[in-house]
């Protein structure tokens, strides 16, 4: 499937019904500007993001979180920037769309090619922090360690 994704094909995609493991097979198929190019389709990027980030509860691992407690702000760029927010706190991961008036304890800002190649376990985050393809504001040890909190597919 991935050999033949295009903005048709994708938009026609029911999210809900594609494994973590497709999608990362999906992502691992397209080239960084190929992505760009599908999120230029605003309602498509926004159905993207919103399975990606509706996803986040379900792949988050409360054995590996223990006691952590922190607010993470996504700022994801593109033509127009989406804002989620994760929280980890007594074991559950939340995440809720838009900026809270809360602190995050750290903020991540990418790309719509970069952060889905992130979440797919397609990019590697300290490769990425150290090309400036990924911004941390805040506690960079917590953004290092974020991998690790959720069940990332590899592709």
């Amino acid at each position: 499937m991935a050999d033949s994704v295009n903005l048709d094909n994708l938009a026609e995609l029911d999210f809900a019904g594609v494994s973590p493991e497709e999608f990362a097979k999906i992502v691992k198929g397209l080239s960084s500007k190929e992505i760009n190019e599908i999120a230029r389709d605003e309602p498509l990027r926004a159905r993207v993001l919103a399975e990606v980030f509706g996803r986040m509860g379900r792949q988050f691992k409360p054995e590996t979180a223990g006691g952590l407690e922190a607010l993470i702000r996504w700022k994801v760029t593109g033509a127009s920037d989406a804002v989620y927010e994760t929280r980890i706190a007594n074991g559950v991961c939340t995440v809720s769309e838009g900026r809270s008036d809360a602190e995050p304890r750290v903020t991540l800002v990418l790309g719509d090619a970069e952060f889905l190649k992130l979440v797919s376990g397609n990019a590697n985050p300290v490769t990425m922090f150290m090309t400036r393809k990924l911004k941390i504001a805040g506690d960079v040890a917590l953004a290092a360690g974020l991998t690790r909190y959720f069940d990332i597919p590899k592709a």
